[in-house]
């Protein structure tokens, strides 16, 4: 008996990606019967479409149900990634180039398996810094932390830096880990200044940290966290990635509907308790700032895409010389998922 219920299961499954990736609404079919995909994330208000993704059903009138996994650092995650324990990474797509080149700060070698298949944001970087520090010339001499040294958004940083006339060894750094440890010690004072994501920046600010500047008003176009996973599994679970993305792209799509403003905050408040109400309202005008926001549809931004490999390839080591985005991202998945739209 349990062996046809098993049989049953696996050919409902089926059924239900081919339905929902036909377009055919999987309302009739329970939630528990359809493919499990874990994402592994960093905290924060970037996995809104995530958040929402679930509250509303978009994963599931999908085909897949998807389940959040939380990350302390990109060494936790590329490692997890690299050891198949979760299914789907968001992360900065600088983890993923970095780790294709052997360049990551896990000791796990190169690793060509790595890919992103959708895009979603510019990171939403801003440099914050306790209340004593001015100006950039005030961060001479100071420390500042980062995830980790050589992946990340550590370049991000660097550059912020040197635009504004700090060259490497006129600060320190050390490793923190992800944003939400970032800005513990940042509050504790163990550093003078860090790149926060935003809810974080604005609960900084309403605690006097100065946010002495956005990364993108610095250096310009650049992109930020998609959604990645090995070669392998996407392969041998085309269905289930073309769904994520579906998903992901349609909650996107909800956020920018004024309409469910209120409903959106609702859900932001209930997945990250760092947030109040009145941080809530200020997360939406950033993170879904008509020209800042998410990427409209999850689409992969190409300038910024380069900028992420001109900065690897000016700051990594050992030095390589990095121009081909499409070593890094394979658009057949999204392209697939959404076609024309």
């Amino acid at each position: 008996m349990m062996k046809k219920r098993n049989i049953f299961l696996r050919r409902t499954r089926v059924i239900v990606l081919v339905l929902a990736l036909a377009g055919v609404p999987c309302a009739s079919v329970s939630a528990q019967e359809l493919p499990l995909v874990t994402a592994n994330v960093f905290p924060g208000g970037f996995n809104w479409p995530s958040f929402v993704a679930q509250d509303k059903g978009f994963f599931e009138s999908n085909g897949i149900r998807v389940t959040l996994q939380f990350t302390p650092s990109s060494v936790a995650q590329m490692t997890g990634l690299a050891e198949g324990k979760f299914d789907i990474a968001i992360t900065a797509v600088d983890n993923i180039v970095a780790y294709v080149e052997g360049q990551g700060e896990a000791p796990i070698g190169p690793q060509p398996e790595f890919f992103a298949f959708m895009g979603s944001d510019s990171g939403f970087l801003s440099l914050v810094v306790t209340p004593d520090i001015r100006s950039f010339s005030d961060l001479k001499g100071k420390t500042l932390s980062v995830d980790a040294r050589t992946t990340g958004y550590a370049f991000v940083l660097f550059e912020m830096l040197a635009r504004n006339g700090l060259k490497e060894g006129d600060y320190t750094i050390e490793r923190v880990g992800g944003t939400a440890q970032r800005w513990n010690a940042l509050r504790d004072k163990k550093q003078s200044g860090t790149l926060l994501s935003t809810p974080f920046n604005l609960i900084a600010q309403r605690q006097h940290f100065i946010e002495l500047a956005k990364a993108t008003k610095v250096i310009g176009p650049y992109q930020g966290n998609v959604a990645a996973t090995r070669r392998s599994w996407a392969t041998q679970n085309k269905s289930l990635a073309i769904a994520f993305v579906r998903g992901y792209v349609q909650a996107i799509d909800w956020l920018y509907n004024k309409a469910n403003r209120e409903e959106a905050v609702r859900i932001l408040e209930k997945n990250v308790p760092e947030i109040s109400p009145g941080l809530a309202q200020q997360c939406y005008e950033e993170l879904l700032d008509a020209q800042e926001g998410f990427s409209r549809k999850g689409r992969m931004n190409f300038e910024g895409l380069r900028t992420v490999l001109a900065l690897r390839s000016h700051y990594a080591g050992p030095s390589k010389k990095l121009t081909d985005p499409l070593k890094y991202y394979d658009p057949s998945y999204y392209d697939l998922a959404i076609g024309g739209q």
